[in-house]
């Protein structure tokens, strides 16, 4: 049952809050264990485009100068191969429970809205879910350019020997980083959905936003380097623009049925 969000008091609101922040700690709790125990496989991922990089780049790519020909990772410390399971197992658990998330953070919002507008429940966790997994795999396609560039842009006389704790906090925080960026046209798409952002204020602020899409992805991206700036910003700023375009469309919907506010 939804109770009416304007007549809960704040305490009722911060037991909401309180049971739907316990539900998301338990998916994340369930997710790291699973990840834990899939460790293998989910290196074995991870290493993937460390392993494929000169078959993808071909030979003259900086690359073949500088690494070996297999694909082991150097340990220095004795307590780093527990360290990085429990950094990947950390962060695939916050992955795999991002369905979850995005659930309980609809399901506290709702009783805010509208019944007509609680129909976007469904689409709005599944577009979350579809989104996510979709910039996850961008990041996976983009991280051998990534690697070439950042290697070779130092040039053949300096080797490369990465670290497990280093190469796959790099890759698991750029999957993140395009993951979560990702959701960035859910974002607005829900805010003009509850009134905070119209089409009109958007397409007023584009300049800033494209500015503000750039500073972003240099922030999330542990890289930073110009291939990833690209490979990340293109689609967010289109991104942007669609929001815009399914603003207008809701807006129009809106005005043939005589709800549209004017706002623009």
């Amino acid at each position: 049952m939804v109770v009416d969000a304007g007549r809960m008091p704040l305490m009722a609101h911060l037991e909401e809050l309180r049971k739907r922040l316990l539900k998301c700690a338990m998916a994340v709790g369930l997710g790291v264990v699973a990840c834990w125990i899939l460790y293998p496989w989910i290196l074995d991922l991870l290493l993937g485009p460390y392993c494929r990089l000169r078959d993808d780049l071909g030979g003259d790519s900086e690359v073949g100068t500088v690494f070996g020909s297999g694909c082991e990772l150097l340990v220095t410390d004795p307590l780093e191969p527990f360290s990085v399971r429990m950094t990947v197992a950390g962060y695939g658990g916050v992955a795999l429970a991002m369905p979850v998330l995005l659930w309980q953070a609809w399901r506290f919002v709702v009783p805010g809205l509208y019944a007509k507008e609680r129909r976007w429940a469904i689409p709005f966790v599944l577009s979350g879910l579809i989104l996510f997994v979709a910039g996850c795999f961008l990041a996976y396609w983009s991280i051998p350019r990534a690697l070439d560039f950042l290697v070779g842009i130092g040039g053949p006389d300096l080797v490369s020997v990465f670290s497990p704790a280093r190469y796959l906090g790099f890759v698991v925080k750029m999957t993140l980083a395009f993951g979560i960026g990702f959701e960035f046209p859910l974002v607005l798409v829900f805010l003009q959905l509850i009134g905070v952002l119209t089409p009109a204020a958007l397409r007023r602020a584009r300049r800033y936003a494209v500015v503000g899409i750039v500073a972003l992805v240099a922030v999330l991206t542990p890289s930073g380097d110009p291939f990833t700036l690209l490979v990340l910003s293109v689609p967010m700023v289109l991104f942007y623009e669609l929001a815009i375009l399914l603003g207008r469309l809701r807006q129009r919907r809106r005005r043939r049925a005589g709800l549209d506010d004017g706002r623009g």
